[in-house]
C-alpha cells in the first residue's frame, strides 16, 4: 500500500499522515503540496523523517508534478483544496483552478497508474443549506451558494464522470466542519481561540446562528480510511459526527475554556451567502462500521490546549500574510460593527 495524499502538508492533510503511519505499518506515504499559505512543512515537522514518508512539492493543477507524485502508489488521497469561503468570494479564480482543474489533472494520473482506490474529500457545503428538520442523503440536490461550494461540487461531480467513463475506482467523502491541531487560522475555532490568546475582538458574522455538525481531525481520517478500504467504487460518503452547534454557542464556550472577558465578542455583519444550516445524513458510512469517538466538549477542550501550547506554530502565521488578510476581511466589518 503506497498511498498519495495530496495537500498532505495542510490542517486535514498533516493529521491524514500522521493518522496512516500510526494506523497503517505496512504504508508508505507520499505527500505532494503546493505550500501555499495555508500548507506548512511545520505540520509535518513531527514525522518529517519517517522512513515510510516521503514529501514532494509541486501543484495538482501540473499535470509534470502530479505524474512524479504518483507513480508506483496504489491509492490517491485528494486532500488538497482551496478551503476557505470566506477567500473564494474575494478570488474565486484559485479556488475553480485547484478544486477543479487540480482534480481532473489527478483522475488524469490516476487511469493511466491504475490506482485500486480513488478517494476524493468534499465536503457538506455542495448541498446547501438545509432547512430543520431535513437532513441530506448522499443523492440530495447540490445547491452551492459559494465559489468554494461550486468548485467542490464541480470537482466532485468529475471525479463521478471519470468513474462512469473511464471506470476509475473513485470515492467521495463529504465531511462537517472539522477541528483540531494545525489548522489554519482563518477558520472559526482557530481564529477565535488565537484571537482570544492575543485579547483581541472575536468577530461573530451576523447573529451567529448558524449551525454546523463538528467533526474532530481524527474522526475525520477514521472515516477517511474507513471509506477508502471499506466503501464501494463510484458511491459517495457523508461524514458528520452528530455534534451540530450554532455558531454563537462555540465562540462562546471558547470564552469559557480560556477565562476570556465575554465583551471581546462583537457581531459584525455577515457575510453574503452566508449558509444557516448544514445537516447530513450518515447512514451509509455507518454501515461500514465507522463511529466518531471524540465527545465535542473533550475535542474542542483538547483543540483550545493545543493552542495555547503551540504559540510557537501560530504566532508566526498571524504576524505575516495573515495580517493582511484578516484587515481586508474584518476592518470594515469590525468598524460597522461598532456602531
Amino acid at each position: 500500500m503506497r498511498v498519495l495524499v495530496t495537500g498532505g502538508a495542510g490542517f486535514i492533510g498533516s493529521n491524514l499522515v500522521r493518522y496512516l503511519l500510526r494506523t497503517r505499518p505496512e504504508a508508505a506515504i507520499v505527500v505532494l503540496d503546493k505550500f501555499t499559505y495555508a500548507g506548512n512543512l511545520a505540520n509535518l515537522a513531527d514525522v518529517r523523517d519517517h522512513p515510510r514518508l516521503s514529501v514532494q512539492i509541486g501543484d495538482i493543477a501540473d499535470p509534470d508534478a502530479v505524474e512524479a507524485a504518483i507513480a508506483g502508489c496504489t491509492h490517491v488521497i485528494n486532500v488538497a483544496a482551496e478551503t476557505h469561503v470566506d477567500r473564494s468570494i474575494l478570488e474565486s479564480d484559485v479556488f475553480l483552478r485547484t478544486n477543479i482543474d487540480g482534480t481532473r489533472a489527478l483522475l488524469e494520473a490516476a487511469g493511466r497508474h491504475d490506482v485500486e482506490r480513488y478517494l476524493q474529500l468534499s465536503t457538506d457545503e455542495v448541498y446547501g443549506p438545509i432547512e430543520a428538520p431535513d437532513r441530506a442523503g448522499e443523492e440530495y440536490p447540490l445547491k452551492p451558494r459559494s465559489p468554494y461550494a461550486a468548485s467542490k461540487a464541480g470537482a466532485d461531480l468529475l471525479v463521478g464522470a471519470y468513474h462512469a467513463t473511464f471506470g476509475i475506482p473513485t470515492l467521495v467523502t463529504r465531511g462537517a466542519n472539522t477541528y483540531g491541531p494545525f489548522q489554519y487560522p482563518e477558520k472559526l475555532i482557530p481564529l477565535f481561540v488565537t484571537n482570544a490568546l492575543e485579547n483581541l475582538t472575536l468577530p461573530v458574522y451576523g447573529d451567529g446562528q448558524q449551525i454546523r455538525d463538528w467533526l474532530a481531525v481524527e474522526d475525520h481520517c477514521s472515516a477517511i480510511l474507513a471509506v477508502l478500504e471499506h466503501g464501494a467504487p463510484g458511491h459517495i460518503y457523508n461524514v458528520e459526527a452528530g455534534n451540530a452547534r450554532p455558531n454563537i454557542e462555540i465562540v462562546r464556550q471558547i470564552v469559557e475554556l480560556l477565562g476570556v472577558d465575554p465583551a471581546l465578542v462583537q457581531h459584525v455583519p455577515d457575510r453574503p451567502g452566508h449558509d444557516r444550516r448544514y445537516a447530513l445524513r450518515t447512514d451509509k458510512l455507518r454501515a461500514l462500521g465507522w463511529q466518531p469517538a471524540v465527545p465535542f466538549e473533550e475535542g474542542l477542550r483538547r483543540t483550545v490546549e493545543w493552542y495555547r501550547e503551540h504559540r510557537e506554530w501560530w504566532e508566526p502565521i498571524k504576524s505575516g500574510t495573515f495580517r493582511e488578510y484578516y484587515q481586508r476581511q474584518y476592518a470594515v466589518r469590525l468598524a460597522e460593527g461598532r456602531r
